[in-house]
């Protein structure tokens, strides 16, 4: 049984950080303030407008943005730590954690996607705790689009609003209907572990040509990756090639399967990007084009459920 952190309240105290990439301080200051005008209280990870010495992909050292994610998990008067944008680098500092501190921390509200796909893995392997993956908020994704922003706010306040996912472009794929939890995020970071038996994979990506994306998908089904998978829904796949291409890719390889199957979910890298909660039960319906979650992602507050 995965653990549902609490939803958040005005008055909510997030931690933001930067596990990846080097962050646009004008878009961090917007994405504040639509956070401080839902009621939350907002604190700024030590070295979250760091730059790495000589990395310039980088936002710091491995180590201090390893410090600054541990740090905010572990203050108890900490509900949520979001992550504020992505790039690439959380790979380098997620084994710099201490994941027996951070159980022992007890558990809160974790988002991001993207590069944040990584830490979404190891928060389900190591603290068992469901988390969202969501539109981060110092990225255009957020700071410029409301509805995905709005989405984004009815996960955190009133998730029971928002328990049926899908998307304008929604399409079947493979017919059927599947149960199971849901894991997955960004297609080229997944693989670190297996998901579990009976799970939902949700898979999206950004900017890899049509022949990578074909390379990662078949590097997960030859090290069977999608072994006692249920159901997939697919994303969306910006800057990924000629759309036609990359769909008969995704036919070929996912769809191939055979098990239930959508197509453009509405999540990911895309306009109106719909907030997935990760580590829950839910049930996809290929044939409705729906990803049902069967449970409010987060509790109702109190002690986490």
């Amino acid at each position: 049984m995965k653990i549902h952190p609490a939803r958040l309240r005005p008055g909510s105290r997030v931690a933001l950080v930067a596990p990846a990439g080097p962050v646009p301080p004008k878009l961090l200051t917007a994405g504040i303030k639509y956070l401080e005008s839902w009621g939350l209280r907002v604190e700024i990870g030590k070295h979250v407008l760091d730059r790495h010495p000589t990395l310039p992909y980088l936002a710091g050292a491995d180590a201090d943005r390893a410090a600054d994610l541990q740090r905010a998990w572990c203050d108890p008067a900490v509900d949520a730590v979001f992550c504020v944008r992505g790039g690439y680098g959380t790979l380098r500092m997620v084994d710099l954690l201490d994941w027996d501190a951070m159980a022992a921390a007890g558990p809160k509200l974790f988002a991001g996607s993207s590069d944040a796909t990584v830490l979404h893995e190891a928060f389900l392997q190591h603290l068992n705790v469901a988390t969202l993956f969501a539109p981060m908020l110092a990225t255009d994704a957020f700071v410029l689009d409301a509805a995905a922003r709005e989405h984004f706010r009815q996960t955190l306040f009133e998730p029971e609003k928002v328990q049926v996912l899908t998307g304008p472009q929604t399409a079947t794929m493979v017919h059927g209907v599947a149960r199971g939890m849901v894991v997955g995020g960004n297609a080229s970071l997944l693989g670190s572990g297996p998901p579990p038996q009976d799970a939902i994979v949700v898979m999206e990506d950004i900017t890899e040509d049509t022949y990578r994306l074909d390379r990662i998908l078949t590097g997960l089904l030859r090290s069977g990756w999608f072994t006692g998978v249920n159901g997939i829904a697919l994303g969306s796949w910006t800057d990924c090639g000629d759309p036609p291409v990359v769909e008969a890719i995704l036919q070929d390889l996912i769809g191939s399967l055979g098990m239930p199957t959508v197509w453009e979910l509405g999540f990911g890298h895309c306009r109106a990007q719909l907030t997935v909660p990760l580590g829950v039960q839910a049930e996809l319906d290929a044939d409705n084009g729906t990803l049902t979650i069967l449970q409010p992602a987060l509790s109702p507050g109190g002690s986490p459920g």
